[in-house]
């Protein structure tokens, strides 16, 4: 196991810590820092290890399949404990978790065609700005909420952007799979 995979396996294992963190009543003022912070260090993780697999040519198997579910978990994981904590709509969060789950469907077809599709620009500035609401959510500050907000919005329609772009540059997979 090379360090990018490890790195991407610690981020899985930080999720729980991190629902545990933000979810059970610990008694602890400053207790949505703690879970702030790890998320913060599980979001970059994923930055880490894709850099450093590409740089020293270490993509495997297991990290092309581990990076991008422990990323999906990393995200869905934050966004229903948020939904629980009534910070973010839940039909927000259905908007985007559907996104996760067609473009996994489109790429398991894409895999079935022999066809590898790689993260779009897209898909790379939707994820940014999930992460920059989901920290701004986690970190719940008055002064911030208007800016929150618009993050989420922004973030919203990069979402249903970044799955047209896939369907669109990708449709004659879907089509050739029926």
């Amino acid at each position: 196991m090379n360090l990018p995979n490890k790195l991407t396996m610690m981020r899985v294992l930080l999720i729980p810590v991190f629902v545990i963190a933000l979810l059970v009543p610990i008694g602890i003022s400053w207790q949505k820092w703690i879970a702030l912070a790890i998320f913060i260090v599980a979001s970059l993780t994923d930055l880490a290890d894709g850099k450093i697999a590409r740089k020293y040519n270490l993509v495997t198997n297991f990290g092309k399949f581990m990076d991008p579910l422990a990323d999906k978990l990393l995200v869905c994981a934050a966004l229903v404990c948020l939904v629980s904590l009534e910070r973010i709509p839940a039909w927000v969060v259905i908007i985007i978790i559907s996104r996760e789950f067609i473009v996994s469907g489109l790429r398991l077809i894409a895999v079935d065609q022999g066809v590898v599709i790689a993260a779009s620009m897209w898909g790379k500035v939707k994820t940014v700005f999930q992460m920059t609401m989901i920290i701004l959510m986690l970190a719940d500050i008055a002064q911030l909420a208007l800016i929150t907000v618009i993050v989420m919005w922004i973030a919203l329609v990069l979402t249903i952007v970044s799955l047209a772009d896939y369907i669109i540059k990708n449709i004659h997979l879907i089509n050739d799979a029926i």
